[in-house]
């Protein structure tokens, strides 16, 4: 296992959502790298469906070889990949995070959903921790 606290993102392929996310979650959660996964809304993938297993063997990865305990799934305004309003992604965020914690990795303290908003700032939508929701 390698040294440093680690933590993993599902964000956007949208470059204008990674420094926001792997800053705040350096901030809030004491990381020192974070593992990125993008994908095109990943959100909505999730929220359909598609491509879970790839997500899932990524994450997988991230947990196994870097010990992360914490999963950020993202979605953020303006996005390409799904264009559909905020209340509906921040509906499938809260679904992606469900998600996320019924794949049951033993390792994980908490799941988070987050939303970059229109000035690039991130908002909490959802956290699912250990023996939670």
């Amino acid at each position: 296992m390698s040294k440093g606290k680690f933590g993993t993102a599902i964000n956007c392929i949208d470059g204008r959502t990674q420094l926001p996310v792997i800053k705040w979650l350096k901030e809030n959660y004491q990381l020192e790298y974070i593992d990125m996964i993008t994908e095109p809304g990943p959100e909505k993938v999730l929220f359909y469906g598609e491509e879970t297993k790839s997500l899932k063997s990524k994450v997988l990865i991230s947990v196994k070889a870097h010990g992360s305990g914490i999963i950020a799934i993202a979605g953020h305004h303006d996005c390409a990949g799904n264009p559909v309003s905020k209340e509906e992604q921040l509906n499938q965020i809260r679904r992606a995070v469900q998600i996320i914690r019924s794949w049951n990795l033993k390792t994980i303290q908490k799941v988070i959903g987050l939303w970059v908003n229109d000035s690039w700032e991130i908002e909490v939508v959802d956290v699912s921790e250990e023996g939670g929701k």
